[in-house]
């Protein structure tokens, strides 16, 4: 293949941050709609009193996890086999349809069948997306473009942290938060889809990189089956590997996100919106920093070795224990938001170098899938842990304990990924698509 000249280069990078614009509200939405629900514990515990326990409330919050994760890697291969557009536009669209159901939920069955049907349809986004991304993105580019759009899941955590303020206001309430944001994505959907579709047509109209997905990889993929596809990534020790340093630190990732609204409002005698925002604010800002350092920093450091985006993420994983050691013994909110906006800014290194690091270990054509396995696995461990930790709540078991038992876990994953970094195999050289 030849290299583009300086003007296709130009036009096919605007064309590839084009596309992560795009995407950027609809991760935002992705992340809202569903962290928003536990900043709102307490009022729909009130409003729903038939949820009755942590430990139910700690199902609900697994039930999601599990169906998200079962689904998530035929959403990969889906989104390898048929095409990013289509899966990212209509997933968007079902899970905005099954937030505004959520809002009109009056029993805690319906809650659980409404988390259900969320953790379908939300299934098949972030692999298509990441991969679409990655498709776009050259190694020069790759980290700092998954980095952006990770921006927006932060900020979709960090607007869900208000939902306790908009929760307690006598004239909005929980029901409003889940109606409005289901139909800001339901009337997002199709103009998504229309222009998406332009986009995938720029980039096919100009030279292009290597390795983006255009339409012969598509003729390759096409001849992929479901498990040929499962067997050639689980043959893979770097992968397996990966989707271990992926599963490991995301355990503590969602105790933090789901439980921690709760836990300083209880700690520290906090109202419901100031419990939510204390979770969540700093460290959404810290998460925001580290990925845009972690960015930068894996894409040049990928440029002196190939293993610089799994020692970024390695970096970004060590950074964890210490933070989850500190909010499990902070005995003041000052210092537990401290250890907080610690844990985000590892977790923003860590983050954004996941889909890169996968695109050095698998081939264009199954990284959705490959995203969809990783997602499988620390998903539905997320979900244990979700469930195992508010029956640890209900026991009262101490909380520096549990996190501690996290912050080993995460330290586990540090070597993990020193390890991936001696098995990520040396890159061809790869035609740059923007300075």
């Amino acid at each position: 293949m030849t290299a583009p000249d300086g003007s296709a280069a130009s036009r096919l990078a605007r064309t590839a941050w084009l596309a992560v614009a795009l995407l950027w509200p609809v991760a935002m939405l992705n992340y809202l709609d569903r962290q928003m629900l536990a900043s709102m514990k307490f009022s729909v515990m009130a409003d729903i009193p038939s949820v009755g326990t942590d430990g139910n409330w700690g199902l609900m919050l697994g039930q999601f996890k599990w169906v998200y994760a079962f689904l998530s890697p035929l959403g990969g291969y889906v989104a390898d086999r048929f095409g990013r557009r289509a899966t990212i536009a209509g997933s968007l669209f079902a899970w905005s349809a099954v937030t505004l159901l959520t809002g009109s939920a009056t029993t805690f069955r319906e809650l659980m069948w409404a988390r259900t049907l969320m953790g379908v349809s939300e299934a098949f986004y972030i692999p298509a997306a990441l991969a679409l991304i990655a498709d776009m993105h050259s190694e020069r580019t790759r980290s700092r473009a998954v980095g952006v759009h990770q921006t927006a899941i932060y900020v979709g955590m960090m607007a869900g942290g208000f939902g306790g303020y908009v929760a307690d206001a006598p004239s909005l309430g929980w029901r409003f938060a889940f109606h409005a944001a289901g139909a800001v994505g339901v009337l997002y959907a199709l103009p998504l889809a229309v222009a998406l579709g332009r986009v995938e047509r720029a980039a096919a109209a100009h030279a292009r990189a290597p390795d983006v997905h255009g339409p012969a990889g598509r003729e390759a993929t096409e001849r992929i089956r479901p498990f040929r596809a499962v067997r050639e990534l689980l043959g893979s020790p770097p992968f397996l590997l990966l989707v271990a340093c992926f599963t490991l630190p995301a355990l503590a990732g969602w105790i933090v996100r789901d439980w921690m609204p709760a836990i300083l409002k209880q700690q520290f005698n906090l109202g419901q919106g100031v419990a939510g925002v204390s979770a969540t604010l700093y460290l959404t800002i810290a998460m925001l920093v580290g990925v845009a350092i972690g960015g930068v920093l894996a894409d040049r450091w990928s440029r002196v070795t190939h293993r610089g985006r799994a020692y970024t993420g390695a970096l970004g994983i060590l950074l964890l224990v210490p933070a989850l050691f500190g909010v499990g013994n902070a005995g003041t909110l000052a210092v537990a938001i401290a250890f907080l906006a610690l844990f985000g800014l590892g977790w923003g290194l860590f983050d954004c170098n996941n889909m890169p690091i996968l695109c050095q270990i698998a081939r264009p054509g199954l990284r959705a899938t490959g995203y969809g396995i990783m997602n499988l696995v620390s998903i539905s461990c997320g979900g244990l842990a979700d469930w195992a930790f508010g029956r640890m709540r209900d026991a009262g078991w101490p909380l520096n304990a549990s996190f501690a038992a996290f912050a080993a876990m995460a330290l586990v994953a540090v070597g993990l990924m020193l390890w991936v970094a001696r098995l990520v195999p040396r890159p061809p050289r790869e035609v740059p698509i923007s300075p």
